[in-house]
């Protein structure tokens, strides 16, 4: 007798690999996403150092703040010879400060004498030479 075709088991065996390898897929994605999303958020709190270098360098003084602002958002999405501006300033340092990744996240800025500055973010699993939480940019660089 000539049968041809696959058993039950074998098909639950090959149904069961496959269910193995994307599982492991999901998982690894999410880790990718992750290390992108840190990623980026370094390379934002980058762009803004260099534009607070240029502004430092036209006005011998950081954009002061009274307390920690969360940029991108409200009077902080651009960066002008007056300061952070609201959203369309002439002649901008830089057009669009970015706000973190995430829908709820911003990165914070903090310069109260305007010799100095500090700007926050969190990272979610590290990227680059950090690892997971958060890192601090002042004019020296980052740290962690």
């Amino acid at each position: 007798m000539n049968k041809k075709g696959f058993t039950l088991i074998e098909l639950l065996v090959v149904i069961a690999i496959i269910g193995l390898l994307s599982t492991l897929a999901v998982v690894a994605l999410g880790s990718a996403r992750k290390k992108a999303n840190d990623s980026k958020r370094l390379s934002d709190v980058k762009q803004v150092q260099t534009a607070l270098e240029l502004y430092y360098t036209d006005n011998n003084s950081y954009p002061t703040t009274t307390a920690a602002v969360n940029l991108g958002t409200g009077s902080y999405t651009c960066l002008n010879s007056a300061g952070f501006a609201a959203s369309g300033c002439a002649s901008p340092y830089m057009g669009l400060v970015p706000a973190g990744p995430g829908t709820t996240e911003y990165y914070t800025y903090n310069s109260s004498a305007g010799t100095d500055y500090v700007i926050n973010a969190t990272l979610e699993v590290g990227a680059g030479n950090f690892t997971l939480g958060t890192v601090s940019a002042t004019p020296s660089g980052i740290t962690q």
